[in-house]
C-alpha cells in the first residue's frame, strides 16, 4: 500500500457541533473483532484470483499483465469510485486516485467505497478510497493524489501510467484528458452517468474516435447534472462495470474484443443507442490537427461541481496553515479541521479549504462572489 499524499490520522468529526452524533466516536474507540483484525493475514498463493483466472478471456498471463498495470483514476465520486473497487478486486497492480473533493453525506447513495464515518470527517476521496482498498486488497499500490486535474499539474499526476479512465463531473476536464492522451498516444475510456443514462467511450487514439472527434464541442446552455436530474446508482454501476470490463480487456492484451463505438443506456426506459467510433473524424481538433487548446490551459474557468451549490477556487501555491487560519476564522464563524482540510462556516456559506490554497464555496454558483468570500477570509 502506498500513500503519496499526507497521511494523517483524523478521529474528530468537521460536522457543526450542533449536527455532530457522538456515536460516531465512541465505536472508534471500541477494540476490534477477530474477524476485523484477521484481514491482513497472508493468503495462500494464487487464490485470490482463482476465480478470475480460469475465465479464458484472462487467464494466469493476462492475471500477470494485470498485477503489472499501473492505471490512473481521475474523479473518485460515483463511477471513479465504482471502478476503483472493481479494478482493485480484480488485482490491478496500481491505481493513482486523483480527486480534489471530499465526502458528504449525499455521496453514500452512489459513491460505493465510501461510509458515514468518512462524511463525518469530511475526508478527502482520494484517502478514504486508498483506505478501503487497503482493508480488501492490501496486494496492491494505492496512490491517493488530492488534487484538481488542470493543465499545470496533468503530466504530473498522468504520467507513468499505462491507461487513464474517466470518473470526472464536467466536460473541461474530460476534454484536459482526452488532449493529454491524443498528445502522449495513451489509451483513456471516457464514463459519464446522470438521471438514469449512462455512457461509455473507449478512446484509442491513432486507432479510435476521440472524445473530440464525438464532440467537437462542449456542451452549451441547459446541461443535465446531477443537482438538477439526480442520479440512480444502478446507472452508475453499469457504467462503471462496463467500463472496467473494457480496461480489463486492454490491460490484458484483448483489444480485438474492445467496444469501438460510444455506448449510451438509460436503466430506466431501458433505451439504448450506439454511436460508431471505429475510426478518427477528418479535421478532428485534436487527433487530426493536434490543437491541444486544453492541455495549453486557455480560458479555463471556475468550475461549479456536480450535486453541489458550489463554486472552486483553483488557487495555487498558497500553503494553507490549518491551525494559524483556524484561529483567524474562530470571530466569524465555525471552523474544524483535520490533516487533509479545514472547513469554516458563514451562513449561508461554507468553505472547504485544501493544504494548497485550493477552495470550494458551497452556497453559491457564483464566481464573483465566491471570488469575495475567499479575498475576504484566506486573501487576495
Amino acid at each position: 500500500m502506498t500513500y503519496l499524499a499526507q497521511e494523517k490520522q483524523s478521529t474528530h468529526s468537521l460536522e457543526p457541533e450542533s449536527s455532530r452524533d457522538d456515536s460516531a466516536d465512541r465505536d472508534r474507540s471500541e477494540p476490534q473483532t477477530g474477524d476485523e483484525a484477521s484481514h491482513q493475514r497472508v493468503f495462500p498463493e494464487g487464490d485470490r484470483y482463482s476465480r478470475q483466472v480460469l475465465f479464458s478471456g484472462i487467464g494466469l498471463e493476462g492475471q500477470q499483465k494485470l498485477g503489472a498495470a499501473r492505471v490512473a483514476i481521475v474523479g473518485c465520486g460515483a463511477t471513479g469510485s465504482a471502478l476503483a473497487g472493481l479494478l482493485a478486486r480484480a488485482g490491478v497492480g496500481m491505481l493513482r486516485i486523483i480527486d480534489r473533493d471530499y465526502v458528504e453525506p449525499s455521496n453514500l447513495q452512489r459513491q460505493s467505497l465510501f461510509d458515514e464515518r468518512d462524511a463525518s470527517e469530511s475526508l478527502p476521496k482520494a484517502i478514504a478510497a486508498a483506505r478501503k482498498i487497503a482493508a480488501f486488497n492490501s496486494e496492491i499500490a494505492v496512490e491517493p493524489r488530492v488534487d484538481d486535474l488542470v493543465p499545470a499539474n496533468v503530466e504530473a499526476l498522468l504520467e507513468g501510467t499505462n491507461l487513464i479512465l474517466d470518473g470526472t463531473d464536467n466536460f473541461e476536464t474530460r476534454y484536459l484528458i482526452n488532449d493529454y492522451a491524443v498528445a502522449r498516444s495513451r489509451s483513456w475510456i471516457y464514463s459519464a452517468a446522470v438521471g438514469s443514462y449512462a455512457v461509455t467511450l473507449n478512446v484509442l487514439p491513432g486507432q479510435t474516435a476521440c472524445l473530440a472527434c464525438i464532440f467537437p464541442d462542449s456542451p452549451r446552455g441547459m446541461v443535465e447534472t446531477c443537482e438538477t436530474s439526480g442520479i440512480l446508482n444502478s446507472a452508475v454501476n453499469l457504467v462503471a462495470s462496463i467500463t472496467a470490463t473494457e480496461a480489463i480487456k486492454l490491460l490484458v492484451g484483448g483489444a480485438a474484443s474492445l467496444r469501438r463505438t460510444l455506448l449510451s443506456f438509460d436503466v430506466w426506459t431501458n433505451e439504448r443507442s450506439e454511436i460508431s467510433a471505429g475510426k478518427p473524424r477528418a479535421g478532428c481538433r485534436a487527433c487530426g490537427e493536434r490543437d491541444f487548446v486544453y492541455l495549453a490551459g486557455e480560458g479555463r474557468p471556475h468550475i461549479t461541481l456536480c450535486g453541489r451549490n458550489s463554486v472552486q477556487i483553483h488557487e495555487r501555491q498558497r500553503p494553507i496553515d490549518f491551525a494559524e487560519m483556524d484561529r483567524r476564522l474562530q470571530p466569524h464563524g465555525v471552523v474544524r479541521h483535520n490533516g487533509f482540510v479545514l472547513k469554516f462556516w458563514h451562513e449561508p456559506y461554507e468553505m472547504t479549504l485544501f493544504p494548497d490554497g485550493r477552495a470550494i464555496i458551497k452556497g453559491t454558483t457564483d464566481a464573483a462572489v465566491a471570488r469575495s468570500l475567499y479575498a475576504r477570509y484566506v486573501g487576495s
